[in-house]
């Protein structure tokens, strides 16, 4: 991790229509080669703030930068920038008629304009670094759900990102599938990729994490590394959030 700042948030404001404010003047640097990780309660503004931060949400104050471009949703540089900010989501969205290499090199080779013979040559070393270039020639709904984000992120990858969003990527995985798409994401996290991540998984998070930030009610309540957060958590609101997980754990083994 270098001191470079790569994706910066600067007092941001996110509302919907008829709704209080999701996101209430969040800041947060990013820096390149970092892997910081968002916790929070469901519905506290995590999602909607990796949504803002790729420019598929609007937001009403504040600013968001890409190594000093701004990133707004019907800015001009839109297309372009979007491509530096790969984002994973909770939803495959494979193309069910292509095959597993058609969906990797679709955007390459259409939106880059890269050639089929370079496209097809990356997408098959990255499905082999993750285990799935045996499976280049089936269609989505021949592969597990486990597979399927192992392949949205390659898709993601193939774009030559900067930096990396993962909104809740094992949320709709069973326990079984969810090892293998985080082992994934803990390879790039040592290649260095700066990846911005919302999860749900504890130990997942401790283990891949820079940095946890943790969000409620739309207001970075806590910032600090894994270790300290999860075991000397500086906030009432943070400790209490912490012992739910516990409280999950104890009665699942149980």
């Amino acid at each position: 991790m270098s001191n470079e700042i790569q994706l910066s948030v600067k007092d941001l404001v996110k509302s919907y229509e008829g709704t209080s404010e999701v996101l209430n003047g969040v800041s947060l640097d990013v820096h390149k080669g970092e892997v910081v990780v968002i916790l929070g309660p469901s519905g506290c503004g995590k999602s909607t703030l990796l949504r803002c931060m790729n420019g598929l949400e609007a937001y009403q104050g504040g600013s968001i930068t890409l190594n000093g471009e701004l990133v707004t949703k019907d800015g001009k540089n839109m297309t372009a920038l979007r491509q530096k900010i790969g984002m994973v989501f909770q939803s495959y969205d494979l193309f069910p008629h292509l095959t597993i290499e058609e969906n990797v090199t679709l955007a390459p080779i259409r939106v880059q304009k890269r050639s089929k013979e370079e496209a097809s040559k990356e997408a098959r070393e990255l499905l082999e670094r993750v285990g799935l270039l045996d499976k280049k020639d089936v269609y989505p709904r021949q592969l597990s759900g486990g597979q399927k984000q192992r392949v949205a992120i390659v898709r993601a990858l193939a774009m030559h990102p900067e930096v990396m969003l993962f909104d809740e990527v094992t949320a709709a995985l069973d326990p079984e599938m969810v090892r293998e798409v985080l082992d994934v994401m803990l390879g790039l996290a040592e290649q260095g990729m700066t990846m911005v991540i919302v999860t749900h998984e504890m130990n997942f998070a401790r283990a891949a994490a820079d940095r946890v930030v943790f969000i409620d009610q739309g207001t970075i309540v806590e910032e600090a590394s894994p270790d300290e957060f999860f075991d000397h958590p500086k906030t009432d609101r943070a400790a209490r959030f912490l012992k739910t997980f516990t409280f999950e754990s104890k009665r699942t083994k149980g």
